[in-house]
């Protein structure tokens, strides 16, 4: 199995939007399609991170709405799923005047599956004479159930649970040194491909240059000499630039990794930008951009595709770091190991709050400690097993975090979805 391809393929592609309400009115599509007329009512279950993913995200060609609910509606009138993860593209001013009435007159609703640990997306849609139920679950563009007015249309037993992919199953038993050796193994298709996702994720950085976001604070910060104008500096505001674009809605695709878009702005445009910046070979930093997408997705194959932890810290932020001490040190096992240690221990602690403005900010984190931890890393100082949950080696590591991570927060995601439930029902003050 050629491991880079299957994780090339499965978890790095274009999307259009935040990839958790996308996914949302994907499934939506696929419901509506089988249904085989028009719907006129729809109810989603979603897990408690899907649903904290999507709350706060600005929906793509929708004049700066946000939410689930409203995807979802636009994926019931859309009705087709073909163009996968960009779907809302084909979001069209009439279809959003429907979909408004909708959710509106609500008859399209939402609810929360708070037991559901693994990605759980469900679309009920009935129409005047039929109805239909898709569930998109164990990655966002997975369909593992499919019916229409009872009778099955596709069922995956295994598909729901979590790293039940022969591929993922094959990258868990991996060690780092593999991971770079995959990398190191790179076709020139596949170093066409990832040139052609830093191409993209560029794009939106220049969209989101002109917003007055993030990216722009960062650049007034730089202005006004609170920062200095330097390879950190300037690989903070280019990712925060993009982070702005994305969670803004624009209409604009970005290559996502680990099947997130936010993710995918990290993990590209963070080695790419400190490559060029120190002039390495252009061939080596795709090759490093290769090891930075394998890493993000090893590492969530331990911590879940959408964990309480932040992912573009502990799994993108692993990847850039190692990318950078690719670039300057090749195949350095020990300078490799180190940096992953030290940005986990670092900011393996990051909520996930759910997808929003806010998560540039992340990003900007993310971004500084990926360059800090591998200079230290390259030099060979690292946080090593004797201090908190690091492990006697990055894969320990990794493994640590994610228990920490999957078991003890496993009431996180729960609480938070029940704050944000309540931000949008305020108790009566009467």
């Amino acid at each position: 199995m050629n491991i880079l391809k299957e994780v090339l393929k499965h978890q790095v592609y274009p999307a259009m939007g935040c990839t958790e309400p996308v996914s949302v009115a994907l499934c939506a599509a696929h419901a509506a399609r089988t249904l085989g007329e028009p719907p006129t009512e729809a109810l989603l279950i979603l897990d408690a991170g899907t649903y904290k993913n999507g709350m706060g995200v600005t929906v793509p060609n929708t004049a700066g709405e946000k939410g689930n609910l409203l995807a979802g509606a636009l994926g019931l009138l859309i009705a087709d799923p073909a163009d996968g993860m960009e779907i809302l593209k084909n979001c069209t001013a009439a279809r959003l005047r429907k979909a408004r009435t909708l959710v509106s007159c609500g008859k399209v609703k939402i609810t929360v599956e708070a037991q559901e640990r693994a990605m759980h997306i469900e679309a009920r849609v009935s129409g005047k004479k039929n109805r239909a139920t898709c569930i998109i679950s164990g990655s966002h563009t997975n369909v593992s159930f499919l019916s229409r007015n009872g009778k099955t249309i596709k069922k995956s037993k295994t598909a729901k649970a979590h790293g039940s992919a022969k591929w993922k199953a094959e990258l868990a038993k991996l060690s780092i040194a593999d991971l770079v050796r995959a990398a190191e193994n790179v076709d020139r298709r596949d170093l066409a491909y990832i040139k052609a996702g830093i191409e993209m994720n560029l794009a939106a950085a220049l969209a989101g240059k002109k917003l007055e976001k993030v990216g722009f604070y960062m650049e007034q910060l730089i202005a006004r000499g609170y920062m200095s104008d330097d390879v950190f500096s300037s690989t903070k505001k280019l990712t925060a630039y993009a982070s702005d674009a994305r969670m803004e809605g624009l209409p604009i695709p970005v290559m996502a990794s680990g099947e997130s878009g936010n993710q995918g702005i990290v993990a590209i445009l963070a080695p790419y930008n400190f490559g060029t910046i120190m002039n390495i070979q252009p061939s080596r930093i795709y090759t490093s951009i290769a090891l930075s997408h394998l890493l993000n997705s090893y590492v969530k194959v331990f911590t879940g595709g959408l964990a309480p932890i932040c992912g573009c810290a502990i799994a993108a932020g692993v990847g850039a770091a190692a990318a950078i001490v690719y670039q300057l040190k090749g195949a350095d096992e020990k300078a490799i190991s180190l940096a992953i240690n030290n940005l986990i221990s670092d900011l393996g602690g990051m909520l996930c709050d759910g997808a929003k403005s806010g998560c540039a900010l992340k990003i900007v984190s993310s971004v500084d400690a990926a360059i800090r931890s591998a200079y230290m890393g390259i030099h060979y100082y690292g946080i090593t097993e004797v201090e908190g949950f690091v492990g006697h080696t990055a894969e320990e590591t990794i493994r640590n975090l994610a228990r920490i991570s999957n078991t003890g927060m496993a009431k996180v995601d729960n609480t938070i979805v029940d704050i944000m439930l309540k931000k949008q029902n305020p108790p009566c003050l009467e």
